[in-house]
């Protein structure tokens, strides 16, 4: 498994992305509840989120977790990798789920961390085909990133319908 780290000069901070571990499992609970709150409004329970954070490292074949510690091994960060088949593409696309950030890390690095990690996998690997993420339209700060790491916008609309919960 391959780690890959980073080192921001300016506050000597350093980041180190790796698979997540279950004891990873309650930390990404919390971020998911953290993120739904932050972002939609919505006020998740936090039982629920265990349970489906927990069958994630049950059955892997569902996806990974990824995080990102600081230098004093605190886990700043975390997101989910779920698998799209492409018959387009005879490959996987990875489809980057989930990205939070602690506010007191973000705007350091973190989240291109995580994006060049899991661009490097992709890369290295031949059945990989690429990577994709959908974005909240508001979220003008995600947007901005995913564009400046060279991720383009204007291929697809994303359209959805769910259950309420």
């Amino acid at each position: 498994m391959a780690v890959i780290q980073a080192t921001k000069m300016a506050t000597k901070t350093s980041f180190q992305c790796r698979h997540a571990k279950t004891s990873d499992a309650l930390q990404i609970a919390e971020f998911q509840a953290m993120m739904a709150l932050e972002t939609e409004e919505i006020r998740l329970d936090l039982l629920t989120l265990e349970k489906g954070v927990a069958a994630v490292f049950k059955d892997p074949s569902m996806g990974t977790y990824w995080v990102v510690q600081n230098s004093t091994d605190e886990v700043v960060a975390s997101t989910l990798v779920l698998k799209e088949w492409s018959d387009w593409r005879n490959g996987e696309v990875w489809w980057i789920h989930s990205v939070y950030v602690l506010p007191q890390f973000r705007r350091q690095g973190v989240f291109r961390l995580i994006y060049e990690s899991l661009k490097a996998h992709v890369a290295a690997n031949p059945q990989l085909r690429g990577l994709r993420l959908y974005v909240e339209k508001q979220n003008s700060s995600g947007i901005s990133t995913y564009r400046d790491l060279g991720m383009s916008d204007d291929r697809y609309a994303l359209f959805e319908w769910m259950k309420d919960y």
